[in-house]
């Protein structure tokens, strides 16, 4: 028969398994306050390969994005969400020496893994960021561009998210979203990783965000690009 102090201990293991699974299930039953959406869950650093996949390419066509964006040697710009690095590594060589990207992730072992992707590529322009779920942590009016490539749809404070943010952008800035199209049922992406026109305009425009364009250029995606509403 085990002790009084074993019964305890398990009984706090117990509460504290329950505890957990009850804030997994919060989290997963999550939805934004003003489209209803279910806000997707983040993907973990045990995804990161998936990120790195020789298919992305053929799958997504992020030169064709990157192209899209039409970024200009020496801009300041952030990926918000940079997993990997993938898409940091890209800009930063489209950026140039006079030029800098922010890579920001709330994961210290995803920005693990980009700091090893930013060596191999032998870039000194990027820096890390260290995010929290409600803070992209970046300088105030100091980016051209802030792009958030899959991401969007999975941040769990959207509104304070998009209101720290917007204070990072330049008035000229620009936010530009990388969204699997929600509204083509032939995209093979569950449901709760994609997004539509519509959700994006619901949710952002009252955040002081303008959808300026809306680029289809990609097999899955949407480029949706988005402006301050008090830019010039």
């Amino acid at each position: 028969m085990p002790d009084v102090s074993s019964l305890q201990i398990r009984a706090g293991a117990a509460g504290a398994g329950l505890v957990l699974a009850l804030s997994v299930l919060v989290q997963a039953q999550a939805r934004h306050p003003v489209s209803g959406r279910m806000i997707a869950p983040v993907m973990g650093v045990g995804g990161a390969a998936w990120l790195e996949r020789p298919e992305r390419e053929a799958e997504e066509s992020p030169s064709v994005a990157i192209q899209a964006l039409k970024i200009l040697p020496g801009q300041t710009v952030a990926d918000i969400g940079a997993g990997s690095g993938y898409y940091t590594v890209r800009m930063a060589r489209v950026v140039g020496p006079e030029g800098r990207v922010f890579a920001a992730d709330i994961q210290p072992g995803m920005l693990d893994i980009l700091r090893r992707n930013v060596a191999k590529a032998k870039l000194d322009n990027v820096v890390p960021v260290l995010s929290t779920p409600d803070d992209p942590k970046l300088p105030l009016d100091s980016l051209d561009l802030a792009i958030m490539v899959d991401v969007y749809h999975e941040l769990a404070a959207p509104q304070a998210f998009l209101r720290k943010l917007r204070a990072s952008l330049k008035r000229t800035g620009r936010l530009v979203l990388l969204e699997y199209r929600k509204e083509d049922p032939s995209v093979p992406i569950r449901p709760e990783h994609k997004m539509s026109v519509a959700e994006v305009r619901q949710e952002l425009e009252p955040e002081g965000f303008t959808l300026s364009a809306v680029l289809d250029d990609l097999p899955w995606q949407h480029i949706l690009v988005l402006t301050r509403t008090d830019a010039p």
